[in-house]
């Protein structure tokens, strides 16, 4: 590996829109995020599949599914 020309890898804090922070590695030092595993829905377990327009029944109708 070549001398001074590979980024510093130092302690890290990406800290979330929710308050969470996680600590790790990077070449950066800080990093803010919208959305994180403690406050995102698909992880919580809030998800839901909303199909406000029909898009579901109009496949299966054009496509012969019923």
């Amino acid at each position: 590996m070549k001398k001074d020309i590979h980024p510093e890898y130092k302690d890290a804090e990406i800290s979330c829109a929710c308050g969470h922070v996680v600590k790790t590695r990077s070449t950066v030092e800080k990093m803010h995020v919208n959305l994180c595993s403690a406050c995102h829905p698909f992880f919580t377990g809030q998800a839901k599949f909303v199909d406000t327009e029909g898009r579901v029944d109009r496949f299966n109708k054009r496509y012969g599914r019923k």
